[in-house]
């Protein structure tokens, strides 16, 4: 019976660890493709704003299939961590328009953001948690209390990179379908911003253009708010 319990034991292990070799070589050799054939430079603003005439042509002629491989395509930059997501989403409302561009960027971006949330939990999880097992646990405590307001403030401040959080969340214990959830809320305010400035893509010479001073203070209130109302009903609660 414990040979048997052993074997299968074994065979679970060797399955998970070639589903992990076939992650990494999967996302590996997409990074290699995309530097080795210069497809970065499809993904720049300056090439979005040379081409937009026969994008918009391309998409006027085959609207759902253009649409469709758009998502797709934003998808899979997100899910992989290659730049040019912003650059998309610009592109997004200069070809959609503003409410179209809004509704595909929000539903692909988040779809991308939890496939590079699951593969980082799937690759390094069991390893982070056994090599930091204390400082992990602390982190794990705080995220089952505060986590979904955490990573709301997150996702609304543009100073972290969004695919950095995507990445260290799928560390920690937090539910998939809160991580999904509170990243489409959360992430959802600079979709707007990004996909209403598409609409004016040619005056934009830069990403980080779009952001003023002013905004990206706006978006770091409205990101700790919720942090901060919370505490502060404990702390009430606590003095009542």
């Amino acid at each position: 019976m414990c040979i048997v319990v052993k074997r299968g034991y074994n065979i679970t292990m060797s399955r998970k660890t070639v589903q992990r070799l076939i992650i990494v070589s999967v996302i590996v050799l997409a990074a290699l493709v995309f530097r080795t054939f210069g497809l970065d430079e499809y993904l720049k603003l300056s090439y979005i704003k040379a081409s937009r005439q026969q994008l918009e042509q391309l998409y006027a002629a085959h609207s759902n299939l253009f649409m469709a491989g758009y998502g797709v395509l934003y998808i899979l930059v997100t899910a992989l961590s290659l730049p040019g997501a912003a650059v998309l989403t610009l592109a997004g409302g200069a070809l959609f328009g503003f409410w179209t561009g809004v509704l595909i960027v929000s539903f692909a971006s988040t779809i991308g953001a939890t496939l590079a949330f699951m593969s980082s939990r799937f690759l390094f999880r069991d390893w982070v948690q056994a090599r930091f097992t204390d400082r992990i646990t602390l982190i794990n405590e705080g995220i089952e209390k505060e986590g979904a307001f955490y990573l709301f403030t997150l996702r609304l401040i543009p100073v972290f990179p969004f695919f950095i959080i995507n990445l260290v969340m799928g560390l920690t214990t937090m539910p998939t379908m809160v991580f999904s959830f509170v990243s489409q809320i959360g992430m959802l305010p600079a979709t707007i911003v990004f996909v209403n400035a598409g609409k004016e893509l040619s005056k934009i010479d830069s990403i980080a253009s779009v952001f003023s001073p002013g905004l990206i203070f706006s978006f770091c209130l409205i990101g700790l708010l919720p942090l901060i109302a919370k505490k502060a009903v404990i702390r009430f609660r606590q003095n009542k």
